[in-house]
């Protein structure tokens, strides 16, 4: 990290209680390839942890607190306080590789791009959630994103600061880590600029290992894409993450709910149909996690994480609608 008045890039990181990974974050950042002079800027969320004595324990990393408002908000204070050209954002559970800012500031070499992203490694694979849902992640990047693609993931990217500027940066009322980077990504595209998709930009990320976690999570994706979608009514038709199974799997809940619902008014027989869509529904998820994992036995447990993150996205995306309907969204 330097210390020079000409700062080129600055990494922002935003944390709330995040003192389980916090430090092997920042010591990555310290032990950065980078020829660029660049600075790190921690903004506290309201920890209620030790996260802060951790951060001041690295002297060259600029901490600043802010009351809980949610990592949009403080991503957007960090860059307030940033002074290089170019601003890194990744979260507080990442571990950037040694070349990660070498490898972002390389992807601006192509004309007309504002931002380059990058992608994921994983910090916990003794998981096999962990694994399963890094695996996922992997064959959406290596399958369906383009070099040039229309969304980027706030947990690696960078951007140029007058470009994030010209946005107006990350839309706070996102109050939580769920929708805020499609929304700048989808601004940013409007604006005329184009995303990077730079695959050596690595960074190591803490997936969940908890299924309850995971699903929680997956709600809440399903909750904040309403307003998303109200806000960007063309991305309906999905980006360059989204592909023809995350579209199929919704209506295939509804449809699995709603047959076994209209037992009580229709008989054993819509029962029975209920049924039957689910098992499909479930032996679906199954064949498609045992192919993706190249394990049977993952791909078995994964395909039941895959049936039940589908309602739970479904679950979020109703409880969103409800919400914007009663104006409270």
């Amino acid at each position: 990290m330097s210390e020079a008045s000409s700062i080129c890039v600055s990494v922002i990181v935003p944390a709330y209680n995040a003192s389980a990974t916090i430090g092997q974050e920042l010591e990555a950042l310290s032990q950065q390839n980078c020829f660029q002079p660049f600075e790190v800027i921690v903004v506290d969320d309201g920890s209620s942890d030790n996260t802060a004595e951790i951060v001041r324990s690295f002297a060259s990393v600029k901490y600043v607190r802010q009351d809980n408002a949610g990592p949009a908000s403080a991503r957007n204070h960090g860059a307030r306080l940033a002074r290089g050209e170019f601003l890194a954002f990744t979260d507080s559970d990442c571990i950037p590789h040694k070349d990660w800012i070498s490898q972002l500031m390389a992807g601006f070499s192509h004309p007309q791009v504002g931002v380059v992203a990058g992608s994921y490694g994983i910090a916990n694979p003794e998981s096999w959630l962990a694994r399963g849902i890094h695996t996922e992640i992997l064959w959406r990047h290596s399958h369906l994103m383009p070099d040039f693609s229309n969304s980027f993931g706030s947990y690696n990217f960078c951007v140029k600061k007058n470009v994030f500027e010209a946005v107006g940066g990350f839309n706070s009322w996102y109050r939580f880590a769920s929708g805020e980077d499609n929304d700048i990504s989808y601004k940013i595209r409007g604006a005329g600029w184009r995303i990077y998709f730079q695959r050596k930009a690595l960074v190591d990320h803490y997936h969940p290992s908890l299924v309850v976690k995971y699903l929680k999570e997956q709600f809440r994706h399903g909750f904040w894409r309403v307003k998303m979608y109200r806000d960007h009514p063309r991305m309906m038709r999905g980006d360059g993450y989204t592909y023809w199974k995350d579209i199929l799997e919704m209506p295939w809940a509804v449809f699995c709910l709603t047959a076994m619902a209209l037992t009580a008014v229709g008989g054993l027989g819509w029962g029975c149909a209920g049924l039957i869509i689910l098992f499909s529904f479930l032996l679906f998820e199954i064949v498609w996690a045992v192919i993706m994992l190249r394990s049977f036995f993952d791909g078995i447990f994964f395909g039941f994480v895959l049936l039940f993150r589908a309602f739970a996205r479904m679950f979020g995306f109703s409880t969103g609608i409800l919400s914007l309907l009663l104006n409270k969204t």
